[in-house]
C-alpha cells in the first residue's frame, strides 16, 4: 500500500491510473478505522481494480464547540488496517493544504440538510459536501461508499452527485454494530462503561419501535413519544432528536409507511451517539 500526503502528486497519480483505464473505489473517512470502515473497504475491494482510502479528519464539518481537537486520530494504526484490507493508495492531507489561505468556495445541498443533525449543527452539511466534493474532484472514482449510520450525509451526497451529474456511483452500506447491539463510531472510544452501557437505550428504543410497527403502530408521535419516555430514563442522557423521517425526503412523517426510518441522536454525557433504522425492516441483531 502506498500513502500519499501531497495533494498535487496524489491527484496526478489519479489521473493517470484513470487513464489506464482501471476501475477505482473510494472510501472517504476521518480515520481511527473500526469494523464498520473495514466493512466499506471489503466492499470496495470487490468494485474496482484500485481502492483508494482517504483520512482527514475535516475542520470544516465541526461546530466552534464540538471535538475537532480531541477527536481520535490514530495514523499509523489506519495505515496497518488498511494495508490488511486490500487498500492500494491511502491519501492523508493536512488540513492546510485542503483550505488553503483565500479558499472561499463551499458547496452547499439545501433541504435535506435542514433537518435533523443539519438542525442542531448548522454548517455541518456544508462541510460535508464541500469536502467530498474536493476529495471527489482529487480521487476521479468510479465508486465510492458510504456507511448508513449516517443517513442524512449519505442523502446529501446522493442528492449532491445526482444534481451536480457526478460521474460517481454511491453505495450506502449497512450499519455495523458491535456484539452488544450498539452502532460502531469512532466516538464510542469517549465512553464510559457505565456511559457506553447507557448507550445501548438506542438500539433497544429502535428494536421495541420496529416490534410496535410491524404490530400494527403506525402513529408516528405514538412511537416518537414511547420513545422518548424509555430513552430519559437513562441518567445522563440528553435528547437531540428522535425523529421518523421519509428516506428521501427526510422530512418528518406522521404516519407509518416503508419509507420511514427513525433517527436518533442522544447525547450521553459529552458525546453524541446517532443511528437509525427503517420501522418497517426487521429488527437490528
Amino acid at each position: 500500500m502506498e500513502i500519499i500526503q501531497d495533494i498535487q502528486a496524489f491527484q496526478q497519480r489519479m489521473l493517470a491510473e484513470r487513464q489506464q483505464g482501471k476501475t477505482i473505489s473510494f472510501v472517504p473517512t476521518m480515520g481511527f478505522l473500526h469494523q464498520g470502515h473495514l466493512s466499506l473497504l471489503e466492499e470496495g475491494r470487490g468494485r474496482g481494480d484500485l481502492l483508494v482510502l482517504s483520512i482527514f479528519v475535516n475542520p470544516i464539518q465541526f461546530g466552534p464547540n464540538e471535538d475537532f481537537d480531541s477527536y481520535p486520530r490514530a495514523l499509523q494504526r489506519d495505515a496497518e488496517l488498511a494495508a490488511k484490507t486490500g487498500v492500494d493508495i491511502l491519501f492523508a492531507p493536512d488540513a492546510e493544504a485542503m483550505y488553503p489561505p483565500g479558499c472561499a468556495t463551499s458547496v452547499q445541498v439545501s433541504g435535506l440538510t435542514e433537518n435533523l443533525c443539519g438542525a442542531s449543527r448548522p454548517g455541518h452539511f456544508d462541510g460535508v459536501t464541500t469536502v467530498v466534493n474536493k476529495l471527489f474532484n482529487l480521487v476521479q472514482p468510479h465508486v465510492a461508499l458510504f456507511g448508513m449510520k449516517d443517513f442524512q450525509q449519505l442523502a446529501v451526497i446522493r442528492k449532491m452527485v445526482a444534481d451536480l451529474n457526478m460521474p460517481v456511483k454511491i453505495i450506502g452500506m449497512p450499519i455495523v454494530r458491535e456484539a452488544d447491539g450498539l452502532a460502531m463510531s469512532s466516538r464510542n472510544t469517549y465512553l464510559s462503561p457505565e456511559l457506553r452501557q447507557q448507550g445501548l437505550a438506542l438500539i433497544a428504543t429502535i428494536r421495541t419501535l420496529c416490534a410496535a410497527a410491524v404490530a400494527g403502530q403506525r402513529d408516528a408521535a405514538t412511537l416518537i413519544a414511547q420513545a422518548r419516555d424509555f430513552i430519559t430514563t437513562q441518567p445522563d442522557a440528553r435528547i437531540d432528536y428522535i425523529q421518523i423521517c421519509h428516506d428521501e425526503t427526510l422530512q418528518d412523517m406522521d404516519t407509518v409507511d416503508e419509507h420511514s426510518v427513525v433517527l436518533l441522536a442522544v447525547r450521553f454525557g459529552e458525546t453524541r451517539l446517532i443511528d437509525n433504522h427503517y420501522l418497517l425492516q426487521p429488527e437490528p441483531a
